[in-house]
This record gives C-alpha cells, structure tokens and sequence, in this order.
C-alpha cells in the first residue's frame, strides 16, 4: 500500500481555517457553552496527535501544530478552565500517540491522513454552521 504525502498547501488550508474558525467564535463567556465546544475540543485533541504523527513521519510543518493549538487557545479559551480542558485534550492527543509510535509506520501514515481529513471535516461544520 503506498501513503502519499500531504501537500503543504492541504495543511495551509487546515491551518488557516483553524484561525478563521476560533476568531469570530471567541465572544462566548463560560457559562455558555458553545454548540460547538465538542468540536473545538475534539479539534484540540487532533492538534496534540498531529504533533506527534507529523514529525515522526519526517514532515516539518510551518507553523507547527503546537502553535495551532496556541491559536486555538488565544482565540477560544480566555477563561482559565475553559483553556486548561482544551490544553487536557491536547495532551490526551499527544500522550495517546506518542505512547504507541517511536518510528513512522504504515498505521501512522494512515492515522495521520484520518486526523487531517477529520479536522477538515470539524473546521468546515463548524464554520458552515456558526462562523460569521
């Protein structure tokens, strides 16, 4: 089975539509949770594997997924608890990952291509349905 490479514009794309997705999203206040906070967090939680799956399958990505996840926070988690779950999710991602792949193999490929496509998916539902 061949993997193919992620073109840099793909991941341009995901890393672009993060922002545009958290900037217009950041007004809500803690007692309100968002419609959306699943999958923000869920996104949170891809961001953290993305971290580990990237540059072990040698894919140096700029910004780094680790600075996604800051944008994320800057935009959506301006109350301490709300940040520290979504700081939790990514490190549940990272942890999850990191745990079980030391080399890149055909299941981190494979894994890594599932992440990027399911955040695509969550960054356009979201957008689709509350973006401005």
């Amino acid at each position: 089975m061949k993997f193919r490479r992620f073109p840099k514009s793909c991941l341009s794309l995901f890393a672009g539509a993060l922002l545009l997705t958290a900037s217009p999203l950041a007004a809500q206040t803690e007692r309100e949770t968002p419609p959306y906070e699943a999958g923000l967090m869920r996104l949170a939680e891809i961001l953290g594997a993305l971290d580990v799956l990237r540059p072990l399958c040698g894919n140096r990505d700029t910004p780094g997924w680790r600075d996604q996840m800051q944008s994320l926070l800057e935009a959506e988690a301006e109350e301490p608890n709300r940040r520290r779950r979504f700081v939790e999710r990514f490190n549940q991602g990272y942890r999850g990952f990191a745990s079980v792949y030391r080399n890149c193999t055909p299941s981190a490929r494979l894994a890594m291509e599932q992440y990027v496509a399911e955040g695509q998916k969550l960054i356009s539902d979201v957008t689709g349905r509350y973006g401005r």
